[in-house]
């Protein structure tokens, strides 16, 4: 008897801690962008059930509608083929699933529509019915650079800028924006951006007629091109183009390097839109300034609302987005978001019109209940 209830008692013991398996195994494996391990970190330390403040939320109703659609369309047309979407991220280690996630989505979806639909007040933009209807997670930086960065995550911003350009190539403009020409895409992998400034796409270069010139830029135009992601380029003839990036050549990121040593490089494509993050620049989601955030796709994930909590002349806020784009910043990194902020003639007029957003804020992911 006594052993049939010891039995009992440690088959008991062993279902609660299976069920019980997101709290007991909170461990979560950073990877970068090639999948490969990086470290591994205690994520219940980084991530807190919290609730918002009693502030309502700030952002622009239709734009948000607009990427939350894109970002469901991505997932059901895309999903299956994209391995990096089914990666459901760090928060898997405090028992979030993909699952929960598009729930989120097509719940916000279908009241940001019903609201918009019957002119009534914005339910998102509540902070009660948020605190109602979402579990609300804190997120706590990991590794940040700056060692007084305990609470609060990093917020920069990045912004679609014009530069002039021209479709030949001339004296000012000299430096070629090149798309892929050739379907044998072997050889984008053996180039270094110092390799291919040199002129091996150019006439008598070993690898002439591989990739076609789409515009000429200047230097400094390439450079912000290749950090952005996206250009708009006014031309002399008065009309202008968008161009976002397509391949690159396989090389990381190295966080700190001056840009222009920088050896990643990336090929382009024209586009009509903004695009964020895709496994392909076809499939690409179309973003919107003020509600968009880039950040790391690998191990936070496309599609995470993010509520971001912070004050401005003393004035507190609470600005409410979605990861939908991503940058060689984020792999990996747990301590940064980059905020899509509009398009610009100069970055000064960048800078100036993008104070309102702080460096540092409190940042919570929202999961429907």
């Amino acid at each position: 008897m006594k052993n049939n209830l010891k039995k009992i008692a440690l088959i008991s013991l062993l279902s609660l801690l299976s069920n019980n398996s997101a709290f007991a195994d909170n461990k979560y494996t950073a990877v970068d962008e090639f999948s490969k391990d990086k470290f591994s970190i205690e994520a219940d330390k980084y991530l807190k059930n919290s609730k918002l403040t009693n502030l309502d939320l700030n952002f622009n109703e239709k734009d948000l509608l607009v990427v939350l659609q894109n970002t469901k369309e991505y997932y059901q047309k895309h999903g299956d083929e994209d391995p990096v979407v089914k990666r459901e991220g760090i928060l898997s280690s405090v028992g979030v699933s993909l699952k929960n996630i598009l729930e989120t989505i097509d719940f916000m979806i279908d009241s940001l529509q019903e609201d918009i639909k019957y002119n009534k007040p914005i339910r998102l933009k509540d902070h009660d019915f948020i605190n109602k209807n979402f579990k609300v997670i804190r997120w706590l930086p990991y590794n940040a650079p700056d060692k007084n960065q305990k609470e609060q995550i990093r917020i920069t911003k990045y912004a679609i800028f014009t530069h002039q350009g021209s479709k030949t190539k001339n004296n000012i403009f000299n430096i070629p924006l090149y798309s892929i020409k050739s379907l044998d895409t072997y050889f984008l992998k053996k180039y270094s951006k110092q390799d291919i400034l040199s002129g091996i796409y150019e006439k008598g270069g070993k690898e002439f007629g591989k990739v076609e010139p789409m515009v000429y830029l200047t230097r400094e135009g390439l450079e912000e091109a290749l950090m952005e992601g996206t250009i708009l380029i006014n031309f002399p003839d008065k009309t202008s183009k968008m161009y976002n990036v397509d391949k690159n050549n396989g090389v990381a990121y190295i966080k700190g390097l001056n840009p222009k040593q920088q050896k990643r490089y990336w090929y382009f494509k024209q586009v009509d839109n903004i695009n964020g993050y895709g496994n392909k620049i076809e499939n690409r989601i179309k973003i919107k300034p003020g509600v968009t955030f880039a950040g790391d796709v690998f191990n936070i994930g496309i599609g995470r609302i993010v509520a971001l909590e912070y004050s401005v002349s003393g004035e507190k806020k609470i600005k409410l987005g979605i990861i939908g784009d991503t940058g060689g910043a984020f792999l990996p990194n747990l301590f940064q978001l980059d905020y899509l902020a509009g398009i610009y003639k100069t970055k000064q007029d960048f800078i100036n019109k993008s104070k309102s957003l702080p460096p540092y804020v409190n940042v919570y992911f929202l999961i429907k209940k």
